[in-house]
């Protein structure tokens, strides 16, 4: 067989083996199965992406649940004053008083140190033990000096000009168990006895210049 003959053989052949049966199925099914793992590497990338947005879903809703339960217990562990502010109110401080709102004003706030002009009657059961609401002039009292009873001290700060609240104070917060004897003018006081204290804030000679021209700036 001469060169050229062996050549072609050659290529003959080799186009034979290309193109047999076993060889082409061959052929024709790896393509298949590159697809199939294409297939199940995209379908679990897929499966993954929709668990990454069920999870963030999922996460998304306990973050608002949790902020929302936050909030609420925050709103429920708030002191009362802040959530009641209108006439008709009744507000229990964490001392232990009590007051109803009859009045809301729109005025400043004492600060401690302050001096606060009030008035007020207060009341030990039916006993009146005080009463200058009919009086020429307020009372005027320097806020947290100790001048008022420990539950009118507590709550005056809370007030604002115009504000009239009836206080329920408890004992421990007044007289404490030494109540108060008797004396000229002045009922006794029980030992511990609960006082019924209503209380108007009129004015802050320091926040307004018309008290200031009424008892003097000295």
């Amino acid at each position: 067989m001469n060169m050229r003959s062996l050549i072609i053989a050659t290529i003959f052949a080799v186009a034979s083996e290309a193109f047999s049966p076993a060889f082409v199925s061959q052929r024709l099914q790896t393509p298949t199965q590159s697809q199939r793992r294409t297939q199940t590497q995209t379908q679990t990338q897929t499966s993954s992406s929709l668990e990454a947005v069920v999870n963030r879903k999922d996460f998304m809703n306990t973050f608002v649940v949790g902020v929302s339960a936050a909030a609420a217990a925050a709103a429920l562990t708030l002191p009362s004053q802040a959530l009641a502010a209108s006439v008709g109110d009744t507000v229990t401080l964490e001392s232990g008083v009590t007051y109803n709102i009859i009045k809301s004003g729109d005025g400043p706030k004492p600060t401690t140190g302050e001096l606060a002009a009030i008035r007020f009657k207060a009341f030990a059961g039916s006993n009146k033990i005080d009463d200058i609401f009919d009086t020429p002039e307020p009372y005027y009292t320097r806020v947290g000096s100790g001048g008022m009873i420990k539950g009118v001290e507590s709550t005056l700060p809370l007030m604002r000009v115009g504000d009239r609240w009836e206080l329920t104070i408890p004992g421990s917060l007044a007289f404490g168990p030494k109540g108060r004897p008797s004396s000229a003018g002045k009922p006794r006081i029980p030992s511990d006895a609960t006082i019924i204290f209503e209380v108007e804030m009129v004015g802050l000679p320091g926040k307004e210049p018309e008290l200031i021209d009424l008892i003097g700036d000295d």
